[in-house]
């Protein structure tokens, strides 16, 4: 009458009563007592190998006093102890940077990793959705090893099969507050492991005074800036295009310049010319002098330099067909860089519809077909929205400054970066705080950076385009 059920049979059945459930008895097999102390001991031994493995160091600190305390006594112990702290102290008192390389950082990401992150994992991963209750039992995420840096935790994780980068993008709010830190931010270590790095504190805070003018001509990644990790940040101009995106305010005149004074030494040499692009006639306008003839501030002037852009990159290209396929500076065809403020009002709000489609363009043109022969677009806006530049995909490297919605972090750095931690729309909007920190997003990594460029004042502008003018007099 019942056919054979899966995991069980009919005649395990409760109740076959017809408009009620139907309930199966489970079966219950009994574990030999041998098979369960071989397993706990198994999970044991690795478990103390994968500690010794893990944290040899923080282990020894501990064991080392106990030890020789059983074996010769107390007194032995004490001196062992004392030894080691007499020399630790000045060393980390006099010679920090190197004390926390070797033992302060490891020392602090065992006490994070067992304070925190080991005490917390099965609630954040289970009220997050990240981990999975089968059968009775919790599935989670592996947490493998915490590192800790001068500003961040970096946890890395192995997913459990089936899951997707995305599914940890998604809740980077909850593992933020889980953990107790302001932010979470997911990259891809390789298949299956990711890297979770939760700040403690930011390193970017403090606004950067103007990064001196390099002694040596090189249109090479030039330094803007800092990154998060204290690393400088350098900005590569040849080669690429750059596009900086950012409200009023959020510092985008801090990298036009900082760019502008790294390759000032290669504009006096003839490696570099800059051209200017100032609608708005009030950011480039401090720093005329640097541009000299290359310089455009009505909508018709900006339209014939770029005409002229377009006709010097396929002069080039017609030059170099066959012969050559990177652009390397010299004075007789140096590296055109063309920095345009303010993007937006002469691609969209110019009234002017003759003028605006000669812009548009031109900037096609030069961003499809430039960087090869040496014409780069250092470009600037505040509004990202596609209606408004439709050409932004066509630069490989972006900035994010600070924005006034999420959906603008998407717009300027791609699908998923603020998934991934590129919070742009919570930059403060207070100078001191927020004015050049952003997120940088390159064609080689789609992971986005943190970094903050340097505040280039208005003296400082002056200073440079006097010493540039007397420079070229020399």
């Amino acid at each position: 009458m019942f056919k054979k059920l899966p995991g069980d049979e009919a005649r395990t059945l409760v109740s076959t009563t017809p408009d009620t459930a139907v309930v199966f008895r489970p079966a219950v097999v009994q574990t030999p007592a041998i098979i369960t102390i071989v397993i706990f001991a198994w999970r044991l031994l690795s478990g103390l190998v994968r500690l010794t493995w893990r944290h040899p160091i923080a282990l020894a600190v501990l064991t080392a006093p106990a030890v020789l305390g059983w074996l010769y006594g107390w007194r032995v112990a004490l001196v062992a102890v004392t030894i080691p702290l007499s020399v630790l102290g000045p060393w980390a008192l006099f010679d920090r940077p190197t004390f926390n390389a070797w033992v302060g950082w490891r020392l602090l990401a065992w006490w994070r990793l067992i304070w925190v992150y080991r005490r917390h994992w099965q609630p954040v991963m289970m009220i997050s959705g990240l981990g999975r209750h089968l059968r009775g039992r919790d599935c989670l995420p592996r947490m493998l090893k915490v590192t800790c840096t001068s500003w961040a935790d970096v946890v890395t994780v192995k997913m459990l099969s089936g899951q997707a980068v995305k599914d940890w993008a998604d809740r980077t709010d909850h593992l933020a507050h889980g953990f107790g830190a302001v932010s979470c931010r997911v990259t891809v270590a390789r298949a299956g492991r990711l890297l979770l790095t939760f700040p403690r504190c930011d390193p970017l805070a403090v606004p950067l005074p103007a990064v001196s003018v390099p002694e040596t001509p090189s249109v090479g990644p030039v330094e803007v800036g800092k990154q998060e990790n204290g690393q400088p940040w350098r900005l590569k101009v040849h080669g690429t295009h750059v596009l900086v995106a950012g409200a009023t305010g959020a510092g985008k005149g801090s990298v036009i310049w900082s760019a502008v004074r790294g390759l000032l030494p290669a504009a006096r040499a003839g490696l570099v010319e800059l051209w200017a692009l100032d609608p708005k006639l009030m950011e480039l306008s401090y720093g005329r002098a640097v541009f000299g003839d290359r310089y455009a501030a009505s909508p018709k002037e900006c339209a014939d330099l770029l005409d002229e852009a377009v006709s010097v990159m396929q002069e080039r290209a017609g030059r170099f067909a066959g012969i050559q396929r990177n652009h390397i500076p010299t004075v007789d065809d140096p590296f055109v860089l063309v920095i345009v403020d303010e993007v937006a009002f002469l691609t969209a709000y110019q009234s002017d519809k003759g003028l605006r489609q000669r812009i548009t363009a031109a900037l096609a043109t030069l961003t499809t077909q430039g960087r090869a022969v040496g014409v780069g677009v250092l470009a600037a806006l505040q509004d990202p929205r596609k209606e408004v530049m439709n050409i932004r995909n066509l630069f490989p490297d972006k900035i994010a400054l600070r924005l006034d919605e999420s959906e603008q972090v998407d717009m300027v750095l791609g699908d998923g970066a603020r998934d991934r931690g590129a919070l742009a729309d919570h930059i403060s909007p207070i100078p001191e705080q927020g004015a050049g920190v952003g997120f940088v997003r390159l064609e080689t990594s789609p992971d986005p950076i943190r970094v903050r460029a340097a505040y280039v004042s208005d003296a400082d502008i002056r200073a440079m385009a006097r010493d540039f003018v007397r420079g070229e007099a020399a």
